[in-house]
């Protein structure tokens, strides 16, 4: 079976797009469908199903394609293991079209400083991300989850859909009992065949 060239791209984002990935990978001559990508998923996370697949896809001999290392990994551990892992089963890793030799050292110095390089970035897009919430917190827009229903609401809130506030007191909703548990009347045992018929007075006229 010849060689199969397997792409795989990501974004971080369900708001961003791959096809300038997409694009980037068909030119370098990976087939539209043997492209697998993940979407919202960051380059720190080692787990991301688009990945296992196109490692799963990938047979001796194989290319894994990629546009950028960042988009592979964004850990110089995680990104250091996927290579190792490649090598030992004989599939080769391109870089944007370069052929990564894991065997030059001036490759390896080259794909260190690259996997380096895409750690520190994920690293500045965290801290600036708690950056800019600790300036909304501090400016009072960063205030969590609100409720859904204000005081006024909450105080004339059904019994039925939750409790109900009022004059600073809590009532517990009423609950609703089942029918199989409603209370029976004791049923009337009926007459018996020997029983004897019992006669009825005349009728009283009824008063106006």
């Amino acid at each position: 079976m010849a060689p199969l060239l397997i792409g795989y791209a990501r974004v971080s984002t369900d708001d961003q797009d791959v096809t300038a990935q997409r694009e980037a990978l068909t030119a370098l001559g990976v087939s539209p469908d043997r492209i697998y990508v993940d979407h919202g998923l960051t380059g720190t996370n080692r787990d991301r199903p688009g990945l296992r697949e196109a490692l799963a896809a990938c047979r001796e001999g194989d290319t894994l394609v990629v546009t950028k290392l960042d988009r592979l990994a964004r850990s110089l551990p995680d990104a250091r293991d996927i290579v190792d892992d490649l090598t030992h089963r004989h599939v080769k890793l391109s870089l944007n079209g370069s052929l990564h030799d894991p065997n030059d050292p001036v490759g390896r110095l080259l794909f260190n400083v690259l996997a380096m390089v895409a750690e520190f970035e994920a690293d500045l897009i965290r801290l600036r991300t708690r950056e800019r919430m600790r300036v909304a917190k501090a400016k009072g827009r960063l205030r969590g989850k609100q409720p859904k229903l204000n005081p006024r609401q909450e105080a004339h809130s059904s019994p039925y859909t939750g409790r109900r506030v009022q004059h600073g007191r809590t009532r517990r909703p009423l609950r609703r009992r089942p029918l199989n548990r409603l209370p029976r009347h004791p049923t009337r045992p009926a007459p018996s065949a020997d029983a004897e018929p019992v006669e009825l007075g005349p009728c009283r006229p009824c008063a106006r």
